[in-house]
């Protein structure tokens, strides 16, 4: 070894000088108002929806035709004069009585069905199987055979309607339960859960995300399949739901009307859709770090 590489090379002490943190700079950039408002989702879904009534004003006065295509200035008008008149909430209320019948049942049911097939390997197949056969099949192809057995009635919709829900409502469970990892069951099992708790506890939690996507399409399912069943055999018990309004008003050949009834459905739709499932989502898995 040379004496060049037995030198050993002291280095230098290196004094750091503390700064004080105003001499950082902007370490965040604070958000334009116009970036502020962007962040907003419920702003953005509103400029969208308010685009979307310019593309349908502008598209009807092209179309020039009352009869075909009303603008949504007059559909407007018409919406709101069934709302102050009580024409048009009398139909919602009527429909929508219908529709939560129908839609509390088929939850029942779909929860019955599931809890059978994660109990043993036979209910899994029963449960398999029934979803097979009967979630292609649509529920306005049962309506005559409602009519058959339950009349022309309230009870023929809800028999349609807890169709739609049962079969959406329990596959999506499942699979939800299904989905859960094996560490997390054995968490349930250590801590000595079992049955309903265990259920409660471990697979309802974990499966939240999927079960609540099963809920959201068996109400967008049921919702649509009450509109076309009042629209096929119209009155019910002496009244008629939101589909009848329309289909009377399209015999009157009252257009206005008849798309004040669509805009009513649509705005249902996007009332539950932002008022209920979006609150339960925000509250659960959101909350929980389910979903990003």
């Amino acid at each position: 070894m040379s004496d060049k590489d037995s030198i050993l090379v002291a280095r230098p002490e290196i004094h750091r000088v503390p700064v004080d943190s105003s001499a950082f700079g902007v370490v965040e950039k604070p958000l334009s108002t116009a970036e502020k408002l962007f962040g907003n989702p419920a702003l953005r879904k509103t400029l969208i929806l308010i685009v979307l009534a310019l593309m349908w004003e502008v598209g009807a006065r092209i179309l020039n035709s009352e009869l075909l295509f009303p603008t949504f200035s007059a559909t407007l008008a018409a919406f709101f004069k069934g709302m102050v008149n009580g024409e048009l909430l009398r139909h919602v209320w009527v429909s929508l009585k219908v529709l939560l019948t129908g839609y509390a049942i088929g939850i029942a049911i779909a929860a019955l069905l599931t809890g059978i097939g994660i109990v043993s390997r036979v209910g899994n197949d029963i449960l398999e199987t029934l979803t097979a056969m009967f979630n292609p099949l649509p529920a306005i192809a049962l309506l005559p055979i409602a009519l058959i057995w339950f009349g022309l009635g309230n009870a023929s919709l809800i028999a349609v309607l807890v169709h739609s829900v049962v079969w959406a409502v329990a596959l999506n469970t499942h699979s939800g339960f299904r989905s859960v990892s094996s560490t997390q069951r054995m968490v349930g099992k250590n801590y000595g859960l079992g049955g309903f708790s265990y259920v409660a506890k471990i697979l309802i939690p974990a499966a939240f995300p999927s079960i609540l996507t099963g809920l959201k399409i068996g109400w967008a399912f049921a919702w649509r399949t009450l509109i076309a069943s009042e629209l096929v055999f119209g009155v019910s018990s002496g009244s008629g739901g939101l589909g009848w309004y329309i289909y009377e008003n399209k015999n009157e050949l009252d257009i206005p009307k008849v798309f004040a009834g669509l805009l009513t459905v649509i705005l249902i739709g996007l009332l539950v859709e932002n008022l209920i499932f979006r609150v339960i989502e925000n509250r659960t898995v959101r909350k929980w770090g389910m979903q990003h």
